[in-house]
Parts: structure tokens; sequence; C-alpha cells
């Protein structure tokens, strides 16, 4: 069964694909070249623009690299702070023993 996003998760997702629209037409490219360049229909284009969570991450990344930001998929998670501080807790403090 599917689940739905959070509104907060679904906001997320439109700003996602807002700023790829705003990187298409700072690139003076169409949603119809984009579309051509990354082998996708320009209907798929406009949902992954309105942020539409039934596009698979495969079509968001094809026009990533239309756009020359697939490198920016490298960021994500790479300074994770809360994962190394939850890691950290697990971690137990072990004592000395005494020397005798």
């Amino acid at each position: 069964m599917k689940r739905a996003l959070l509104p907060s998760q679904q906001r997320t997702l439109r700003a996602f694909g807002e700023n790829i629209r705003y990187a298409r037409l700072r690139r003076d490219l169409s949603s119809e070249q984009v579309a051509e360049r990354a082998g996708i229909s320009r209907s798929t284009i406009i949902k992954i623009e309105k942020g539409d969570e039934s596009v698979a991450i495969g079509y968001y990344f094809r026009i990533l690299i239309v756009l020359g930001l697939d490198k920016d998929l490298l960021s994500v998670a790479k300074d994770d702070e809360l994962g190394r501080r939850l890691q950290d807790a697990k971690f137990t403090v072990k004592e000395r023993a005494s020397k005798k």
C-alpha cells in the first residue's frame, strides 16, 4: 500500500521541482528540449517541475544530467550530522582497567 507524503515532504518535493524548473529556464531550455535530451515525455517534465511524487527518481536524474546538475546528488547525505550523532551515541565508553 502506498503511503502519502506528509505536507512538509510535499513542500520539499515541490521546491525541488521548482528548482529544476528554474535551472532549466536559466539555461534557456524549453521543456520540449529537455524532454527530448532526457528521453522522456514533456508531460513527465511538467510533473517533475510540479513535484509530483509519482515520478520515478530515475527521471529526475535524467533531467539533472541534461542540466549538468547530476553531480549535485553526490552531496546528498554527504555530511550527515544527525546520522553521525546517532552513530556516536551507540558507542560505549569502555573504562580502563586499573593499573596495579
